[in-house]
């Protein structure tokens, strides 16, 4: 899939997923309070959803909050919770009529039974959403994901429903948080940290890594465009040599 840029010829992800980090250091550049950073980013957040939505990205994975954040300080956690509700509540139309599925992946049971009843009436309110697929994040850790996926298969192999000699990559796979989806093709983190910080490391095994010094709630569609560009020029081998990728590109 391509997306015309000028004379530009952009190489579009089928699947985006991003670190939204530096959203607190925003905030302390600017003497504010550091929820005011995590407002701001919300911004960014609307911004990056309407540009991959606008450029044909089939699926955004956003990391809105890992299973560690919890040892933050507690107001800023509550702050976080809120904007999780807000966003809940308010933005879930405006997902709907833009043709947006939203898909809340994570250990829902930490996040209390109010917060998961809003879920579950978003992810319902936006289920025929056919032109793009938004997953937050939440909650979320890749240990975890890979930890319950091996519980399921722990559980269908003690009740005899599987025989472990046969569990296999897809297997597990297919018990992932993501498994509906192809697997990131693109991975961004924002703020000058280079690390993906226990986000979907069982999916981003062959995905191409982009660390940016922006800071987050400075991350516009003309960023997201910049991320698409040096997406373009990597060469994805999957194990191949280059002349072999050629081949397989046409190139």
């Amino acid at each position: 899939m391509t997306h015309e840029q000028g004379e530009t010829a952009l190489r579009i992800p089928r699947h985006v997923s991003v670190v939204m980090d530096g959203n607190g250091r925003w905030a302390k550049q600017r003497r504010l309070p550091r929820v005011e950073g995590h407002r701001r980013g919300l911004e960014s957040v609307r911004a990056i959803v309407r540009g991959c939505g606008e450029a044909g990205v089939e699926a955004l994975t956003l990391f809105a909050f890992s299973s560690e954040n919890w040892r933050r300080p507690a107001s800023e956690v509550s702050a976080l919770m809120g904007l999780f509700r807000f966003v809940l509540e308010r933005e879930v139309d405006g997902l709907h009529r833009n043709g947006v599925r939203l898909q809340v992946i994570g250990d829902r049971e930490g996040l209390g039974d109010n917060l998961r009843r809003l879920i579950e009436r978003a992810e319902q309110a936006t289920a025929d959403g056919d032109r793009m697929t938004l997953n937050i994040a939440a909650n979320y850790g890749g240990r975890w994901d890979l930890t319950q996926a091996t519980r399921q298969l722990a559980r269908e192999a003690a009740e005899g429903r599987l025989d472990p000699a046969e569990i296999t990559e897809e297997g597990i796979r297919s018990r992932l948080a993501l498994a509906s989806l192809p697997e990131p093709d693109l991975f961004i983190r924002t703020g000058g940290e280079q690390r993906i910080s226990n986000f979907l490391i069982w999916q981003l095994a062959y995905t191409e890594l982009y660390f940016t010094p922006t800071l987050w709630p400075d991350f516009d569609e003309q960023a997201l465009q910049e991320a698409f560009k040096s997406f373009s020029n990597r060469q994805r081998r999957f194990g191949r040599t280059g002349e072999q990728a050629n081949a397989l590109t046409g190139n």
